[in-house]
């Protein structure tokens, strides 16, 4: 009894925040207390969620559990109210995984460690406030919250620019979240209660018009940070300069945040306005996945080609949002969860091999797989997962979005044709850009190097002659002192780090009901929701779009209340 009234949620979101502000008082000289410090406050939050959710969440529920209200600002109305449904509680896992094992990915950070492994709690805190914030007004304030670890973490430990990718990605994010802000106080002060709570806001019958306004200002908002085009240049700027662990967290989690507000607001509290921007979403997402994926092969920077790559494959959340089909929407969720495991081992094995060389120029590290086969081998199964190989995660997400698209019944035969055949061209332009990484970066690629992986080279940098009279060693097309280079393999540490998203990666790829189930049935009660609302709309308006775009007709055996919600038209 008393550990069904406990406040779970609650002491998750707010354990690794409170851990946070402990740590100027954590007695250390070197970093190193401090690093155990902040992993073992993570493992301990990864953990208690996961008894949590496994011990008190039912995934056969659409409902939200585990809710918890309590008073905060009255004045306002603002609520500390926090809770978990099936959108929410996957992502809540993901979070967690990826910024424990960032943190422990951040091991040799020895600039001011104990501001670094602060900001990174702080992170973890806000993130996982976002996906269980049940109060509107609480999420917006989350969502602000994170954009501070994040700026700090990019400013002070990032490359040479990393002033001006921290000052973009804060200045697009910051701007683009007004929008929930204006969009949350629209929807809270409409009609006649007051309320920021969600579940009360979805019961809110708002003027089509005044839905589609909102509907815009949040698809701003959601779309910045999920990176839609063109709203999307901040991210590559920002992996360019961020450190590995941090990019970790962007990619796997941070990216996440746009397609659950999508689905968590658009979709769950504006679906009279996303049967008219749907199409739109498509449209987006197939953008998305060949402009990511042409961009992405022009890039001669490593962590930017990964960051192309991710703006890539949002697009297939963006069209499974916009299928109109459980299969879809299904997908759309699995794409996030898939792409969060995914693109946070490839940026932590792109950090790994930076270690090694100093650069994340491709041309330079021509023939590095010879000095370091296991980094070659997690990097290789990784791609093959980015590529969506059969048996890995990204195939049983992407091919879930495919068919989606393609049996949605909503769309005509024209419409999902040129969609699935555009998205297509994409999935082929993806192993064309991964393999070509790989072939420059660990084969000797078409770049003439200075010199091979060999004992010696040629010394002609004015610096190296300066240090003294050591022989020089080549690593790929970069000359170093034999002081300073590292021929080592992936370290035990590192390997771990990268089995743990592999394991998850195939472990899905292979029963990908194994994360389905979590939200399966919340995924399909959105979904009739959703259609709930075309059926209304076409009945009262059939040629809301020109013909040939949508199916005007849907049958009469689908008019039937949702969630014992009916809304009336005309308006």
């Amino acid at each position: 009894m008393i550990a069904d009234q406990f406040p779970w949620l609650t002491t998750i979101v707010l354990l690794p925040l409170v851990a946070a502000l402990l740590i100027p008082f954590v007695p250390d000289k070197d970093g190193k207390r401090v690093r155990w410090y902040a992993l073992g406050v993570g493992i301990t939050d990864f953990v208690l969620m996961c008894y949590v959710f496994w011990k008190h969440y039912d995934p056969s529920s659409a409902t939200f559990q585990l809710v918890e209200q309590y008073a905060w600002v009255p004045q306002l109305g603002l609520n500390w109210a926090v809770s978990i449904d099936g959108v929410s509680a996957p992502l809540v896992l993901l979070a967690g995984l990826v910024t424990t094992l960032s943190i422990f990915a951040a091991w040799q950070v020895d600039l001011k460690p104990r501001l670094f492994y602060c900001l990174m709690l702080v992170l973890y805190s806000a993130q996982i406030g976002v996906f269980v914030a049940q109060d509107i007004l609480l999420l917006f304030i989350m969502w602000e919250v994170e954009l501070i670890p994040v700026y700090l973490l990019v400013s002070i430990w990032g490359g040479q620019k990393r002033q001006y990718a921290a000052m973009k990605f804060l200045l697009y994010t910051a701007a683009a979240s007004i929008f929930i802000l204006v969009a949350g106080l629209a929807m809270a002060f409409y009609g006649d209660n007051v309320t920021f709570d969600m579940v009360e806001l979805g019961l809110k019958d708002y003027p089509l018009a005044l839905e589609l306004l909102l509907y815009a200002g949040l698809l701003v908002a959601f779309g910045v940070k999920l990176a839609v085009f063109p709203l999307h240049t901040w991210l590559p700027d920002a992996h360019g300069e961020a450190s590995s662990p941090v990019s970790m967290v962007l990619a796997g989690v941070l990216l996440k945040m746009g397609g659950y507000g999508l689905i968590r607001l658009n979709l769950g509290l504006l679906a009279d306005a996303h049967v008219y921007f749907a199409p739109v979403l498509a449209i987006l997402g197939v953008v998305n996945i060949i402009y990511g994926a042409f961009n992405s092969f022009a890039q001669s920077n490593m962590k930017r080609r990964l960051a192309y790559s991710s703006v890539s494959h949002m697009g297939f959340v963006l069209l499974g949002i916009a299928s109109f089909t459980d299969l879809g929407i299904n997908g759309a969720m699995l794409q996030m969860i898939s792409h969060g495991l995914i693109a946070s081992l490839l940026f932590f094995l792109a950090g790994v091999t930076y270690d090694r060389t100093h650069t994340m120029a491709m041309k330079e590290m021509g023939g590095i797989g010879q000095a370091m086969p296991t980094v070659f081998a997690l990097f290789t199964i990784g791609v093959m997962a980015s590529l969506a190989l059969p048996g890995m995660s990204g195939f049983a997400s992407e091919l879930s979005v495919f068919v989606g698209v393609t049996t949605s019944d909503i769309y005509s035969s024209s419409f999902r044709t040129v969609t699935v055949f555009l998205a297509a061209v994409g999935v082929i332009l993806t192993p064309i850009y991964l393999l070509s990484m790989l072939r420059e970066v660990f084969y000797n690629s078409g770049a003439v190097p200075s010199c091979d992986i060999a004992p010696v080279c040629d010394i002609t940098d004015a610096d190296l002659k300066n240090q003294g009279n050591q022989e020089a060693v080549c690593f790929g097309t970069n000359c170093v002192l034999p002081v300073d280079a590292k021929f080592s393999d992936a370290r035990p540490r590192e390997v771990f780090i990268a089995l743990c998203f592999l394991l998850l990666i195939i472990g899905i790829g292979v029963y990908p009901k194994m994360a389905m189930q979590m939200y399966d049935v919340k995924t399909v009660a959105v979904n009739a929701q959703v259609r709930q609302s075309y059926t209304q709309i076409a009945q009262v308006n059939p040629q809301i779009y020109a013909e040939g775009f949508l199916v005007p007709n849907v049958a009469e055996s689908e008019v039937t209340p949702i969630l014992g919600i009916v809304k009336r038209y005309p308006r």
